[in-house]
This record gives C-alpha cells, structure tokens and sequence, in this order.
C-alpha cells in the first residue's frame, strides 16, 4: 500500500533553516508528482510545493517562494523540502501529498 512517512521537523528560531524528508513506498515514486502541504492551528491546510515526476519543474506558494526548495531523489524514492529562513508564521505540521494520498506529518515550530 502507499505509504508516505514524513521527517526532519522540530523547534527552530526565526531565521534558521530545516530540511523535511518524505519516504514513500508502495507505488511507482519516479511516475508521480508530490506536493508538501503545511497546517497552522487553527486554520486550514494549504498547499506550500509541488515537483514534477522527474523534478524539473517545480512550483511554490508565494508565501515561501525564494525561502523554500522541494527537490526529489527517484533512487531513493524520497522528496525533501528545504526551508531557510524560517518565520513564526511556517509553524505548522507539514504533510507529504500524492494523489489522494497522505502522509502523518511531522511538525514545525519556529520560536525564540
């Protein structure tokens, strides 16, 4: 079955940087598209990346273009997303999305 397991998050000040991980097993990783999607309490969740099956197109949310980078690595069936310059308002649980499917999410608190 799909399974999509999330990692990398944790605290982080303002300014710092963490990378997030998604393993993905279960299907053909090289023939999808996976998208990150982020939730802030008490709102609801939204898109923040996209990447093409072979990872040469890439789309982001405008509020983390030129901060953030996914990327994808098909040996290791394993999409990332590279955040820099972290603000309070990324804190969140980030999720991993294929097509119907998600992962558990792993959170993201960025705070003095």
């Amino acid at each position: 079955q799909v399974q999509l397991v999330e990692s990398g998050g944790g605290l982080v000040q303002p300014g710092g940087s963490l990378r997030l991980s998604c393993a993905a097993s279960g299907f053909i990783f090289s023939n999808y598209g996976l998208s990150w999607y982020r939730q802030a309490p008490g709102k609801e969740r939204e898109w923040v990346a996209s990447i093409s099956s072979a990872g040469t197109v890439t789309s982001y949310a405008t509020s983390v273009k030129g901060r953030f980078a996914i990327s994808r690595d098909n040996a290791k069936n394993t999409v990332y997303l590279q955040m820099n310059s972290l603000e309070p308002e990324d804190t969140a649980v980030y999720y991993c999305y294929r097509a119907i499917y998600w992962g558990q999410g792993t959170q993201v608190t960025v705070s003095s």
